[in-house]
């Protein structure tokens, strides 16, 4: 057979064509190469596809970045939504303009700017200058070659150059950040008086009526998501701890073998006198230097109370001298081995010969001793039982961790076999959603948010398993959900509730204590801004009923609220007084401005706030750019994308 198609060829060939061109006349070219080869795309920048594979690997990294920075807080529900899709596809297109915008206009970097880039990272620097040993060693690491590295940061330089000198040229101009400081800082003198809404609240009359008709139009305003009420169990280290008996004998005996740890070891205060024998000493001196440490030894043996007064007066130990020679305690390792051994071989009171180290001559004087100590058993017994029945309840542990994998997948639809095997109580709460725990007045009794366990019951792994399909469909067991080293659970669906709106009868109270405030506070509004129109009508009217007096500015509120301050600094200047009034809360506030005065200029505030302002301004003209480049470039969003964006065709998050 083959031999007759390797003699044939030209036939075969001929064979081929007749056998493909139809197709071609059915479907058209195009068509045929879109079926054999297009695959889904998210979007097109001039001209060239954003494909649906690099978006998901996209998402993919992305996710895997929040999960490593998040660990056990990381929540998929919360991160991965059409928002930040949509935020993330936006990311890719503008990448791509970048890219070709670069590439249309020739944009290159040197090689002397890629070596002094790289030059200046401090991850490849050796006390402050660049180390080729140490830059191949940081790019080995995460399985880089210098030339992969250099293309991708030449590459990406190149790209920095499209946007990069916009951004950095952008510059306030001075007038304007003067004008804007000085608004910062101009100073008001208000006086404010406050329509509180519970003063209002006898007046407001709210009926049966009141509450069906906003019932009726709001009830979606109290919808309560689809929840679940979870049987779970709780492998941790109290747990593992139940029934650990230890022993008296046990106690005795970890007690003889760990005796060093319950006492405090011998201690030792040494004091020297050092003469220094400088690197690189010619025989002369290190002999002129020996003879003076011999006689300095002699004296302080001879005298050893005068040992400070010695140390004072000859000792080149500049940090030492003045304290009479005193170390202090000696700590292990503190000192060189050779004066260690001296130190260890001197009773309290005796000065040692002349002993050498790195440093120079020394000659030691052991000033105190503290004999080593060990507490008694009956002092440090609870100690040691603790730290023995955790060392069983650990072995234990990881013994239970291992029999809970293998039985809540032996029966997938109860937990009482893993609980009943390993002496572990099965506990159960509700009110718990896919984003959150419900209050207990909305999820009832029993609620997770009340429960003692409200934290691992909240955690986003948890609540992730909790509704997957297998667990909220099936009413199967989840498989053992490792939440920290020593803490390990696993859960269930009891029962699940879907999302509804509650009944009038348990809104009603609700609802009239809601329709009441809303009325209590426009009532209150409505005072207040009847006295505000009096009091513009009337300027000079007395302040009756207005508080003490305060200077407030953009910068230092006082006590005024937002809203309130804001109102203050929006009135005009002139004429004084002036008057302003806002909704607080629920209250209602009326102000009154007597006094404007200019705040002093800082020339370090205005420079520091045009910094700010010039980066905010090269930010917006950087997206104005993207905004030219993706007409330029005629960026197009396939209609596919939109589903992709809502989740529609995604991958699981969390997987």
């Amino acid at each position: 057979m083959f031999d007759f198609i390797r003699n044939h060829q030209r036939w075969m060939q001929f064979i081929l064509l007749i056998l493909i061109v139809p197709s071609f006349a059915f479907f058209g070219v195009q068509s045929y190469s879109s079926f054999m080869s297009e695959e889904p795309k998210m979007a097109t920048v001039d001209g060239k596809p954003i494909t649906q594979r690099e978006y998901d690997q996209a998402r993919r990294d992305q996710l895997d970045q929040y999960r490593q920075m998040m660990g056990a807080q990381f929540d998929p529900a919360l991160l991965d939504t059409p928002a930040m899709r949509e935020r993330l596809l936006d990311q890719l297109i503008n990448q791509r303009l970048l890219a070709a915008a670069a590439a249309a206009n020739r944009f290159s970097v040197s090689d002397e700017t890629l070596r002094n880039t790289i030059a200046s990272n401090p991850a490849v620097q050796d006390n402050g200058r660049f180390s080729p040993e140490r830059y191949r060693a940081v790019l080995a690491a995460q399985g880089l070659t210098p030339a992969t590295f250099e293309a991708g940061l030449r590459r990406d330089l190149a790209i920095g150059r499209v946007l990069d000198p916009i951004g950095q040229s952008a510059r306030l101009p001075a007038t304007v950040a003067n004008y804007i400081e000085s608004a910062l800082t101009e100073t008001r003198h208000v006086l404010t008086r406050r329509f509180a809404a519970a003063d209002y609240r006898k007046q407001v009359q709210v009926s049966d009526e009141d509450v069906q008709k906003w019932y009726d139009g709001n009830k979606q305003q109290y919808l309560v998501p689809d929840q679940v009420q979870a049987q779970y169990i709780v492998l941790d280290e109290a747990a593992a701890s139940t029934g650990v008996q230890v022993s008296d004998d046990d106690i005795a005996r970890y007690y003889e073998q760990n005796k060093s740890r319950f006492g405090q070891p011998e201690r030792r205060r040494a004091s020297h006198i050092m003469i220094e024998v400088p690197a690189g000493a010619t025989e002369a001196q290190r002999k002129a230097a020996r003879a003076k440490a011999d006689d300095i030894a002699r004296q302080a043996a001879a005298n050893p109370s005068a040992f400070a007064d010695l140390a004072k007066k000859l000792s080149q130990d500049a940090g030492s001298a003045s304290k009479g020679g005193d170390l202090g305690w000696i700590s292990p390792g503190m000192l060189t081995p050779a004066l260690q051994k001296a130190i260890d071989g001197l009773s309290k009171g005796q000065v040692s010969g002349v002993v050498e180290s790195p440093y120079g001559l020394h000659v030691l004087m052991l000033t105190d001793l503290q004999p080593a100590q060990i507490k008694p058993l009956a002092e440090v017994r609870d100690q040691i039982a603790g730290e023995i029945q955790k060392q069983i309840a650990a072995s234990r542990f990881s013994d239970m961790a291992t029999k809970l994998t293998s039985l809540v997948y032996d029966q997938r639809d109860s937990l009482q076999p893993a609980a009943d095997a390993l002496g572990l109580k099965i506990r159960q709460a509700g009110g718990i959603t896919r984003t959150g725990l419900l209050p207990e007045d909305q999820a009832g009794t029993g609620a997770a948010s009340a429960s003692p366990d409200s934290a691992l019951l909240d955690n986003p792994r948890v609540r992730q398993a909790l509704f997957s399909p297998e667990v909220l469909r099936d009413k199967q067991n989840s498989g053992v959900i490792e939440l920290s080293p020593d803490t390990m659970v696993v859960v269930r669906v009891a029962a699940n509730t879907p999302a509804h709106v509650p009944p009038l009868d348990k809104l009603k109270d609700k609802i009239r204590a809601r329709l009441v405030d809303e009325r209590a506070a426009d009532a209150a509004a409505k005072a207040g801004e009847q006295a505000l129109e009096a009091l513009r009508k009337n300027p000079a009217a007395p302040a009756d009923g207005f508080g003490g007096p305060v200077d407030v500015s953009r910068q230092n509120p006082q006590n005024l609220s937002r809203p309130v301050l804001d109102a203050v600094m929006r009135a005009p200047a002139t004429p004084l007084p002036a008057y302003a009034g806002t909704r607080d809360g629920d209250d209602y506030v009326l102000a009154r401005i007597e006094k404007v005065e200019a705040g002093k200029s800082d020339p370090g505030a205005v420079a520091s706030l045009s910094q700010q302002l010039s980066n905010a301004w090269g930010q917006a003209e950087d997206e104005a750019v993207l905004k030219m480049l993706r007409s330029q470039y005629k960026v197009e969003i396939a209609p596919e994308a939109a589903r992709v964006l809502q989740g529609g065709d995604a991958e699981t998050a969390a997987g």
